[in-house]
């Protein structure tokens, strides 16, 4: 089965061929530049851009895989959750090319897919736990299989690589900062500052970092406000106050996700295997302690390839060919969801199980 993978979700216009599970070709035009110039995504400008890139990607991506259109055997793109406007490019040529080609749609959860991709290089053990975490959502998720994902625990605010990229920006780095940080982190010592761990005196496992935001906006105001130029000129020329504050914010937030994940699998003692999967599955540290987690409890963690962290749309064309192949399809009435509302199961094809 070839399936075509369509994502923008947000300033990524991605496309990507998957064939019987494999990843064949993929092309990707990113709008950071753009952005940058307004330290963040601006909606109707990310919205025209994947408008003026999809058609010109979709012909270079079968001109890398040398085939025709007419090889497709199901067109996929992301449906949310995601900025709307860029949501719906996406999928107004998915269905387009699905209506003119005679094959079947599917729409694919965003969410989902970035946990799925795991399985590209890993087989998936189900039910495992997976923990998205990215720009926008901070999930935690019991998966008992491709097509059935049940919330544990979300954020009430701010998700964990917004909440990266606000500290980042507060501090002076250049957007996207949560990267920045990230690398400037392995070079400061976390205990120069000290930061709260926030939400944790509860039994629940949804997560909320604004506290931690403020927590850090005062210690900067209070503590650096002019310690170094702000933007940053370059990264290297990071004083240590700043590489302590990156370090002590990337152990507050990485000791939060560690703690709830660990919450969540004590209330699953079946579970012996993890997913930790989106963009700040990037972060050095969040990957070292989830793994060093998970071999304590003698299971595994599972983390996608870097380059399938961040939004890309290899993980919707290989979702889409995980429930593809289970028979799952959407008619052409299909709504994208915006961030904020829950997707609807409302795939066609075999029940959920």
């Amino acid at each position: 089965m070839l399936v075509l993978g369509i994502e923008s979700s947000c300033d990524e216009t991605a496309l990507a061929l998957v064939a019987d599970g494999r990843p064949l070709a993929s092309v990707l035009a990113s709008q950071a530049d753009i952005h940058a110039l307004f330290g963040g995504v601006v909606p109707e400008l990310a919205s025209r851009e994947h408008y003026r890139y999809m058609g010109p990607l979709f012909d270079e991506l079968m001109r890398r895989a040398r085939l025709e259109p007419r090889a497709l055997d199901l067109v996929c793109a992301a449906r949310g959750p995601g900025l709307l406007g860029s949501l719906l490019v996406g999928v107004a040529f998915a269905k387009a090319l699905a209506l003119g080609l005679g094959v079947p749609f599917l729409g694919i959860d965003h969410l989902h897919a970035h946990l799925l991709a795991a399985g590209i290089d890993h087989e998936l053990p189900f039910p495992c736990m997976g923990l998205l975490v990215s720009g926008g959502h901070t999930h935690i998720y019991r998966v008992e299989s491709p097509s059935r994902f049940i919330t544990l625990g979300r954020t009430l605010d701010d998700a964990a690589g917004e909440a990266f990229d606000k500290a980042a920006k507060l501090a002076g780095l250049p957007y996207p900062g949560g990267a920045l940080l990230d690398s400037l982190a392995r070079s400061g010592d976390p205990c120069a500052v000290a930061l709260p761990r926030p939400y944790l005196d509860n039994a629940n496992l949804d997560f909320s970092f604004s506290g931690l935001k403020t927590a850090a906006a005062l210690w900067l105001e209070k503590s650096c406000p002019d310690a170094w130029p702000k933007p940053l000129p370059r990264a290297e020329a990071a004083p240590q106050a700043l590489r302590d504050f990156c370090a002590a914010f990337n152990e507050a937030v990485v000791d939060t996700l560690c703690a709830k994940v660990e919450r969540a699998l004590r209330q699953n003692p079946d579970i012996s295997a993890l997913i930790v999967a989106g963009g700040v599955a990037a972060n050095s540290l969040l990957r070292e302690r989830m793994a060093g987690l998970m071999r304590r409890r003698g299971g595994e963690c599972l983390v996608p390839a870097p380059a399938l962290c961040t939004d890309n749309a290899v993980m919707t064309a290989y979702a889409g060919w995980l429930l593809g192949k289970a028979g799952y399809r959407h008619d052409l009435g299909m709504e994208t969801i915006p961030r904020g509302k829950k997707i609807p199961e409302d795939m066609q094809g075999p029940p959920v199980s």
